[in-house]
């Protein structure tokens, strides 16, 4: 028999996916607050709002499962009430319903005011850009814009998040600046594409501008970009981050494939020698840059020869970060058109091969850094270890800096200057001076 939760009244909210999905819980959040609802991320409530991803099989995988553990716990009485939001919930919305009905109630991408509405708390449009962090609170997400208009073959996003939209620049500084008066120090600017910042607002590209505007606020040290799209890449971007000592000289420019035959059919309006060309053009504007890349490989038509121009390249390019993803098959995306014919073990035997490659790469590159001093940001503590990043690294996906607690304190949030002693593959260890 079904007992109800002795917990009353207090709201879980659970975060799915990417950084962009982080930022919107934090707005969740923030608004459920405002109403004076009880509210936590990612801990035990009775009330759950679960933000989903859509974007590639696992990632859905994921959302189902995490659903389907809650809708567990609903039954079992540990939970009352279950809602889905999010990108999986925006586009599979009717299947989730007729799968999933246990679930309370679905909500898309833009639904925020329903779903507070449902929660009994007011959407309060004076709060529009803030929100709690759910990140340690020396570093954000500064999400510049929503959606994206790029036509890529293989991308759901468009179809979860729509059209391009910037946010305008003066409403960005508010936000940057209220963050570092709550103490962050690193702000880290996301969107579907940086650089097609301001082009539906201004009429023209604006992230320079942005950048400019950023780095002069107080208590920003320092201000990293995520997901840069190649095509049409706007170089005065590299020339303020070439100047401005504040932003972080990285740039995560997801690349996805080099063949020429591949980026075609992906839709991705470039080639192997413009795109070559680009990265060359990066490391001589602004020395030192530090990239870090993803592809995708299993990709419908994919040959053995395309996958050796992939591999060749990547030996050559030397990124300093590479992740890689095995190609999704996803509905209603241009590529969904074409033959799903890479067999899913050899997407695999493909994607190891790359990481191998990049392994021996990223070991090399950190064995370089070994006895180098670095400014190093510091994280958290795990186990014996203080766990810091210096300007190369972004959290969760880079190298990490380890300090011996043991041996060495080290303030959390803070920036202290670290000699790396040690390095392996995708860590380096090192001592404070």
């Amino acid at each position: 028999m079904r007992t109800r939760s002795k917990k009353r009244n207090k709201i879980n909210v659970i975060t799915l996916g990417c950084s962009k999905n982080i930022y919107d819980s934090e707005v969740i959040i923030k608004q459920l607050e405002a109403s004076k609802k009880n509210v936590v991320h990612e801990e035990n409530g009775n009330i759950v709002v679960i933000n989903t991803c859509g974007f590639i099989n696992n990632a859905k995988q994921e959302s189902i499962d995490t659903i389907l553990e809650q809708i567990e716990y609903k039954q079992t009485g540990i939970v009352d009430k279950v809602y889905v939001t999010g990108c999986l919930s925006e586009r599979y919305k009717n299947d989730l319903e007729k799968e999933i009905p246990d679930v309370d109630q679905y909500f898309g991408t833009t639904d925020l005011p329903q779903l507070l509405k449902v929660l009994e708390a007011d959407y309060k449009h004076e709060l529009v850009g803030e929100r709690i962090l759910t990140t340690p609170k020396h570093y954000a997400y500064l999400k510049i814009a929503e959606g994206c208009d790029r036509p890529c073959s293989f991308c759901a996003i468009p179809l979860m998040r729509g059209k391009h939209r910037s946010t305008p620049i003066e409403k960005l500084l508010d936000q940057a600046k209220n963050l570092a008066k709550n103490g962050v120090k690193e702000l880290i600017l996301i969107a579907q594409d940086l650089t097609y910042y301001g082009l539906d607002l201004y009429k023209e590209r604006r992230l320079a501008q942005l950048l400019r505007a950023l780095s002069k606020l107080d208590g920003i040290e320092w201000i990293r970009l995520h997901y840069a799209f190649p095509t049409g890449f706007p170089e005065d971007v590299l020339e303020v981050m070439r100047k401005e000592p504040r932003i972080c000289n990285y740039l995560d420019i997801p690349l996805q494939h080099i063949s020429d035959k591949i980026l075609k059919s992906m839709r991705r309006g470039t080639n192997k020698e413009k795109t070559t060309s680009l990265i060359k053009r990066f490391r001589k504007l602004v020395p030192g840059i530090v990239l870090r890349t993803t592809l995708i490989v299993g990709y419908p038509g994919e040959t053995d020869k395309d996958f050796e121009i992939l591999k060749k390249w990547v030996k050559e390019m030397k990124f300093d970060r590479l992740g890689c993803f095995k190609y999704s098959h996803e509905e209603d995306t241009h590529a969904y058109l074409l033959k799903d014919d890479v067999p899913e073990e050899l997407k695999q035997k493909r994607l190891n091969e790359i990481m191998e490659i990049q392994s021996k790469i990223a070991l090399n590159n950190n064995e370089k850094l070994i006895g180098r001093v670095f400014k190093c940001l510091i994280d958290r503590k795990e186990g014996t270890n203080f766990i810091g990043r210096t300007f190369m690294d972004s959290p969760d996906v880079d190298n990490e800096v380890l300090i011996d607690a043991k041996k060495f304190y080290v303030k959390l949030g803070e920036f202290v200057y670290i000699k790396i002693i040690g390095a392996n593959n995708f860590d380096l260890a090192g001592i404070p001076v």
